[in-house]
């Protein structure tokens, strides 16, 4: 099972970008799925991007256009660059690892977009 941990949150103005990474290790990465979620204060946790073994994108519709989801099979890392960033992106960012009924998570990045 592959084992995951996130970097790269902080505190970034409206309009400002970040970039999380999330770096896997054990398993074989290039078969997973993964996916980036978020979880703001009293909310549940949702998708916000994923990216297939064969490097298929999907994204919530609230971050189309400006969030792009990337991987890196050789390095075992996934991206996550966030542009034109909003007070309503702010959550805790996981990392997420799914290959058949397997599923690894990570710890958590905390990202606070305000002014």
């Amino acid at each position: 099972q592959v084992q995951i941990v996130e970097s790269g949150g902080g505190l970034v103005q409206p309009g400002g970008s970040l970039r999380l990474s999330c770096a896997a290790s054990g398993g074989i990465f290039r078969l997973y799925t993964m996916a980036w979620y978020r979880q703001a204060p009293g909310k549940q946790r949702e998708l916000v991007a994923g990216i297939t073994n064969i490097g298929t994108t999907n994204y919530a519709e609230p971050v189309k256009g400006r969030f792009t989801i990337s991987r890196d099979n050789a390095k075992k890392m996934v991206y996550l660059q966030m542009n034109s960033l909003k007070p309503e992106d702010t959550a805790v960012y996981y990392c997420n690892a799914a290959l058949g009924s397997t599923d690894s998570w990570g710890q958590g990045t905390q990202v606070t977009v305000s002014s």
